[in-house]
């Protein structure tokens, strides 16, 4: 079994801890003890949380909807598209015509880029996060 040192996706505080990997897939988790924010301890998603990760309804790819149907599309073209379409509306109606919601899985320094995107290029001061997990 291989032990791979991680970061909790659950929420921003950094959390790290062992995913025990076996055959691509994994096993268990172990909180890290050292040199941690959590000392050695996990609240139950980081603990109990990881089967996402192979469940057969995840999404692994961007998808973009094109003629009614959603498509697989590399990373570089959904961002492409989304840049296009934030500006597109900005532009007919008013930045205050667009609201940006994060999420506290996020880090800070991510959230804090989301609202300065938000503010310094859509001219948005409507920007919120949800701390509920």
């Amino acid at each position: 079994m291989q032990q791979v040192l991680t970061t909790c996706p659950y929420c921003g505080s950094g959390c790290t801890l062992y995913l025990e990997v076996e055959d691509n897939t994994i096993v268990r988790v172990k909180p890290n003890s050292v040199n941690s924010v959590n000392e050695g301890a996990l609240c139950s998603k980081g603990h109990f949380g990881m089967d996402f990760v192979h469940s057969k309804d995840r999404l692994t790819s961007p998808l973009i909807r094109k003629n009614g149907e959603l498509t697989k599309a590399s990373w570089e073209e959904a961002y492409n598209y989304i840049a296009s379409r934030l500006l597109q509306y900005a532009g007919e109606f008013g930045g205050k015509s667009i609201a940006g919601f994060s999420s506290a899985r996020c880090t800070n320094e991510e959230n804090y880029l989301m609202q300065k995107m938000m503010r310094a290029v859509l001219g948005s001061n409507s920007v919120d996060h949800c701390a509920r997990l």
